[in-house]
């Protein structure tokens, strides 16, 4: 079975993931205004019409701005855990009662021919939720908003072939940069994001023969770069004896825009 995976948005200003097979397909997070996500499932060939649902990591704005809009547009049903529904912005507005649904930490949630595995992550939100969505043949992971890897993150992450992997910021450009010292201390904190450097290690500790595919993710534009994320992201692992593009393939998301769509065969 074919699964597509392309990143229609990564960053702290909005995040938005296609996911698909020849029959479903399906969106983790619309984090956009709902004009910005047509235009990106346009670079794909498709329109909100084609999405059969949305699943939500959590309720902070850049992960949930368009969501309102796409469901009530298209009567797409959205699936996001009871604390992230209690703690949905206003600014979405309302849902169909049959389009609100929960999902469940470690509860595996059968969608058509997509199984969606949630997991429990480390964010300062009500009850985030990363996502790992499998067919009979792959997996796909997404991981980011996170504090720091626990136990649960690395082994949801196992077996993945192509993972989404949070690399926020540059701990120097974060302490030296503008942002308030409260900024800072939550954005360092456990339930805060992910740096370069610690998702280097964790990659360098982590990849698998089945990891093919990781795509760094959720950038912020203040405290990273691009070309800093991936450069230290690889020699990091570069220096445990991997070797990116052989063993995995390694990419920056864009900010916007779908730059790159991965076929699993």
């Amino acid at each position: 079975m074919r699964l597509r995976f392309a990143t229609i948005a990564s960053s702290s200003g909005g995040n938005c993931v296609y996911i698909g097979t020849e029959s479903t397909n399906i969106l983790i997070d619309a984090g956009l205004s709902g004009k910005r996500i047509e235009e990106g499932l346009g670079q794909l060939e498709l329109t909100g019409r084609d999405i059969d649902a949305v699943f939500v990591t959590h309720e902070h704005i850049d992960h949930v701005d368009g969501i309102g809009v796409l469901s009530r547009r298209y009567d797409i049903p959205v699936y996001a855990t009871e604390g992230t529904w209690e703690n949905m912005p206003a600014k979405v507005g309302d849902f169909r009662p049959r389009n609100k649904r929960a999902v469940y930490a470690d509860e595996n949630c059968i969608f058509n021919d997509l199984c969606i595995r949630p997991f429990e992550i480390p964010h300062d939100a009500a009850q985030p939720v990363g996502y790992c969505i499998m067919t009979d043949s792959h997996k796909v992971t997404i991981a980011t908003d996170m504090g720091h890897i626990t136990k649960t993150v690395r082994e949801n992450i196992k077996g993945s072939a192509a993972l989404l992997l949070e690399s926020n910021h540059d701990i120097d450009m974060l302490k030296n940069g503008p942002y308030n010292y409260n900024l800072k201390q939550r954005i360092l904190s456990d339930k805060g994001h992910l740096s370069n450097s610690v998702a280097g290690d964790f990659l360098s500790r982590t990849a698998d023969s089945k990891l093919k595919y990781v795509f760094l993710g959720h950038l912020s534009k203040e405290n990273n770069t691009p070309k800093l994320a991936f450069d230290t992201v690889k020699d990091i692992v570069t220096e445990s004896g991997a070797e990116i593009g052989g063993d995995f393939d390694m990419w920056v998301a864009a900010p916007y825009g779908v730059k790159r769509c991965i076929e699993l065969l």
